[in-house]
């Protein structure tokens, strides 16, 4: 059984993206590791050879800037990636998120235990966001993805590159029969909303064109008129409490509270939240 890393990368040192850690944190277990860079001037290619490690392959290309519709440009970078992938399987990282290493050896069972079977198409991770810094998280984010493709040429990522559809037929592999899925019983820690307020801002306007171009509706146009990014939900996020990948720890070491939080239990704007979308942890 061969496994392949994929990912797809630019303007990562601007960003404050965890690229080092997130292809890190997986070089373990893979046999090799593809990193599709997109021409930037931040030094994140730069940033990629650092790792030096012969298991990364790395290609360039160059963004469509006219593609700018629904994030469909994160999809067809990632497809780019994944079309250099040689494995049985293709794991699939953003380039801020991290695996942490206790669950590694649980991601290779998992894989040997589906090998054999061809209905499989995807595994499953559950995930952590992080918000504002690292002990926040924020429970009102989708809980599961994909991660881990079959590679057989038959599914394909999709979208704003959050999941996978079949490219015969465009069915969104998460929400089709249950065979198609298996658990990988591994954990996904999200770092994107984890930055500095004016990057995090800076993030979101560049975001902003990629998914409506030059005619955001007002709930995306009002990043173009503030001075840093607004975490509104932070109070009302859940602590955690658990260890981060062993990768993160520079960067966890060195971390600040973005700011003081009594428990959300005793603050009122959480029932209200609850109320409108749910308790999901």
């Amino acid at each position: 059984m061969r496994l392949s890393g994929f990912t797809f990368c630019r303007n990562a040192v601007r960003y404050q993206y965890p690229l080092i850690e997130s292809i890190s944190s997986i070089l373990p277990i893979v046999d090799e590791f593809v990193v599709n860079v997109g021409r930037c001037d931040d030094g994140t290619m730069e940033l990629v050879r650092s790792i030096r490690d012969p298991k990364i392959r790395i290609i360039e290309s160059i963004w469509d800037e006219t593609l700018r519709k629904d994030g469909l440009i994160y999809s067809q970078q990632t497809n780019i990636a994944l079309s250099h992938c040689t494995g049985d399987w293709a794991f699939y990282l953003q380039a801020d998120e991290v695996i942490h290493e206790e669950d590694l050896s649980g991601i290779l069972k998992a894989l040997e235990l589906n090998q054999g079977s061809s209905a499989v198409r995807g595994l499953l991770f559950r995930y952590l966001h992080f918000v504002g810094d690292y002990w926040s998280l924020n429970p009102w984010f989708y809980h599961k993805a994909i991660r881990i493709i079959r590679n057989n040429g038959e599914v394909e990522s999709c979208g704003d590159a959050v999941g996978f559809h079949l490219k015969a037929t465009g069915q969104y592999v998460q929400s089709g029969p249950p065979e198609w899925l298996a658990f990988s019983g591994a954990r996904v820690f999200h770092y994107g909303w984890v930055k500095d307020p004016k990057i995090m801002l800076a993030k979101k306007q560049e975001q902003t064109q990629v998914y409506h171009g030059d005619a955001p509706p007002p709930s995306e146009a009002k990043f173009y008129h503030q001075d840093a990014f607004d975490f509104e939900d932070y109070p009302i996020l859940k602590e955690f409490r658990g260890t981060h990948p062993h990768v993160m720890r520079a960067r966890v070491t060195s971390g600040m509270r973005l700011a003081p939080r009594r428990n959300r239990w005793l603050n009122w704007r959480f029932y209200p939240e609850i109320a409108r979308r749910g308790f999901r942890g």
